[in-house]
């Protein structure tokens, strides 16, 4: 293992069982670090501890609430979370940010969950919201949440999972946009990387592969060169990317969310940023794709994909993904995004390819990919480092009901 990760043979005895409260204030900031498109972090949570709310989290779920009047007990007894789409922090420019957005939220759950195991608290039941408006909570429920999941869980034996080690992990896992080394990757790793972590995780349905051969990785860069400066050029996507383009590191961290020009550049001086900057306001960026300037980025972005050693996609197998199919590949995305990082390696997602279905279907055909795609990402090891996103306080995007 890499990074000072310690192996699963070396760890210490598991992480001791918590209260729930202590647990989940653990479990949020962990989860609190997942990817999301954007870094626009769209994932809320609720926490059913009033016994209406209780009562209607048992019946939805199918089990019996055997004390509904009263609040949980401190070190015990059943709880009840639901995971849900905040609607003010939700893409809407493009039909395939709706899917994108489940797989954020999918990412974050899939975290949460595994921080709560990690402290004595499993998951005994779990259902997905398939049909949206299928709330059962009342008048409690935040208007402005789109209810996704909702899952019972109960104390017991900690998972094999250290919580400290799931920490590391989401702190230092990273988008990385620098080039990465050319040398090849190890394919023993790629293959236990493409397996799920754990077979019984329920995280079927999404297959993962790995692009490597050079005449592949050349016909995805030639995709990205052809179709890459749609991003800069779709005036409605572009726009509402670029209200996520922070001025300034400080600016980022007092919004919690979005990026800066230095991570999607790298280190520049201050001339050159205030130029990017103008260039990239919608206006701008509208004129100056008439003459080029957004293939002129695309050729950047092929570039890099050309020099990095292996791309990774993942697809649903059924070709029409409802939302459970996108939290189980936010899910099974996370874990392969964690796994990566404890091995050393990064991503770089590169969204547009699947963003449009004209791309994403060209996409498939070209490289063999089966299903439908909703991931494709560079994989190496990087030249250099990446700053963290900024992240919104993770207490803010949870509450009782």
């Amino acid at each position: 293992m890499e990074d000072g990760m310690p192996s699963p043979s070396s760890r210490p005895a598991p992480s001791p069982v918590r209260p729930f409260p202590d647990a989940l204030d653990e479990a949020t900031r962990c989860a609190a670090l997942s990817p999301s498109s954007h870094n626009c972090q769209p994932w809320a949570l609720a926490r059913a501890v009033t016994g209406q709310a209780r009562a209607r989290a048992a019946a939805f779920l199918g089990l019996a609430e055997d004390d509904p009047g009263q609040v949980p007990p401190l070190h015990g007894g059943t709880e009840y979370l639901a995971l849900a789409l905040d609607e003010r922090r939700r893409l809407v420019a493009l039909p395939a940010h709706a899917v994108e957005m489940g797989v954020s939220c999918g990412a974050y759950w899939r975290v949460l969950l595994r921080a709560l195991a990690a402290q004595g608290w499993a998951v005994v039941r779990s259902r997905t919201v398939e049909a949206p408006g299928a709330c059962p909570f009342g008048p409690v429920w935040p208007r402005e949440w789109s209810l996704l999941c909702v899952a019972a869980l109960r104390r017991g034996a900690a998972s094999d999972e250290r919580l400290a080690d799931l920490g590391a992990m989401a702190r230092e896992r990273r988008t990385n946009r620098s080039p990465y080394r050319t040398a090849l990757l190890d394919p023993g790793l790629l293959e236990r990387l493409a397996r799920p972590a754990h077979a019984a995780d329920g995280l079927g349905g999404i297959d993962v592969r790995h692009v490597t051969e050079p005449t592949a990785l050349e016909v995805f860069a030639t995709l990205l060169a052809r179709h890459a400066g749609r991003d800069f050029s779709h005036h409605r996507a572009w726009s509402e990317t670029h209200s996520f383009l922070r001025r300034s590191e400080a600016d980022a961290r007092g919004r919690g969310d979005g990026f800066t020009l230095t991570q999607l550049f790298g280190p520049m001086s201050r001339t050159h940023h205030l130029a990017r900057r103008l260039a990239l306001t919608p206006s701008a960026m509208r004129v100056l794709s008439r003459v080029g300037y957004d293939r002129r980025l695309a050729a950047g972005l092929a570039t890099l994909a050309r020099c990095s050693p292996a791309v990774v996609a993942m697809g649903f197998t059924g070709v029409a993904p409802g939302p459970g199919d996108a939290l189980r590949g936010g899910a099974r995305l996370v874990d392969y995004w964690l796994q990566a990082t404890c091995s050393g390696l990064a991503l770089h997602p590169i969204s547009i390819l699947v963003q449009h279905d004209d791309l994403r279907l060209e996409t498939q055909t070209a490289l063999g990919l089966p299903g439908h795609t909703f991931f494709l990402a560079r994989l190496g090891r990087p030249t250099t480092g990446s700053p963290p996103a900024p992240r919104c306080a993770a207490s803010s995007r949870h509450r009782p009901i």
